[in-house]
């Protein structure tokens, strides 16, 4: 089993930006993926990005694209979500997620490991 831990949320205006990680710990050599996900008030839990662990290749939500960027470091077990141009819809729970699955995959049920996630409020 991975444990993962977020940290970096917290209150920030509208246009501001915000750092997101999340450090793994456990078996994390079964991780092929690494993912963020976030969940809204009364919405249900969508997909942001994710990041192979092996060779670095990221994908993200139409969403987000452009103004979040997924990175690693592996040698801390740690994975970052910056995002920049923050809008008040971008309000929510962020979790980490990991996932064995060798293929880019956005499907929550493909993810057995999850943080307890952390909150990210954009006040306009």
């Amino acid at each position: 089993q991975v444990q993962l831990v977020e940290s970096g949320g917290g209150l920030v205006q509208v246009g501001g930006s915000l750092t997101l990680s999340c450090t793994a710990s456990g078996r994390t050599v079964s991780t092929k993926i690494m993912g963020w996900f976030r969940q809204a008030p009364g919405k249900e839990r969508e997909f942001v990005a994710a990041i192979s662990w092996s060779d670095g290749k990221t994908y993200y939500a139409d969403s987000v694209k452009g103004p979040f960027t997924i990175s690693k470091d592996n040698a801390k077990n740690r994975v970052y979500l910056q995002m920049n141009s923050l809008k008040a819809e971008d309000t929510a729970v962020y979790y980490c997620a990991a996932s064995r699955s060798r293929f880019q995959t956005r499907d929550q049920t493909d993810f057995g490991s999850w943080g307890q996630g952390t909150q990210v409020t954009v006040s306009s």
